[in-house]
């Protein structure tokens, strides 16, 4: 397990957490936290408080949402508030290329290019959110405020109840 906090991807989420407060730390969890719902079983909290990082394809560029592992990202939603049209999932490649992550670990930071963030804004329901750290097997705890700071991130309402976690 420690030849996790080796690995390229995590490291450079370890070195921008650092940059922001070297009191955050990279957790190495024996189970998988691909899903939200396997973070939230692995750390024991609310599913909610799992942050999914998705990478969505707006016309030609991308922005990164980070959404409460209980809900999904509201396309509809979003494409109001960036006013665009063609709005839609990343694919494997593209979130490799733009992040520097395989899904199942995206980060909400220490991406290979500049990515305009959004957060939505129901995450303050939590004292403390747990968020991918570039493997699927490494997470970071934090709170609302810092991982808006951190992101440079804007709240918005871009999510929706996802029915099939309730």
């Amino acid at each position: 397990m420690s030849s996790i906090l080796t690995n390229e991807a995590v490291i450079r989420v370890q070195k921008a957490l650092n940059e922001f407060n070297e009191n955050i730390k990279i957790i190495i969890l024996e189970s998988t936290a691909r899903t939200a719902k396997d973070a939230a079983n692995a750390l024991n909290c609310e599913i909610g408080a799992i942050v999914k990082s998705l990478l969505l394809k707006a016309d030609d560029g991308f922005i990164l949402c980070l959404i409460p592992g209980d809900k999904k990202c509201s396309l509809n939603k979003l494409k109001k508030i960036i006013s665009k049209k063609d709005v839609c999932m990343a694919d494997a490649d593209q979130v490799k290329e733009n992040t520097g992550f395989s899904i199942g670990g995206v980060s909400p930071v220490g991406h290979l290019k500049k990515i305009d963030v959004l957060v939505d804004k129901t995450f303050d329901r939590f004292k403390y959110l747990f968020a991918a750290a570039g493997h699927p097997n490494s997470i970071f705890k934090i709170s609302n405020i810092d991982l808006l700071k951190i992101t440079n991130g804007k709240t918005l309402d871009i999510s929706e109840w996802d029915n099939l976690i309730l």
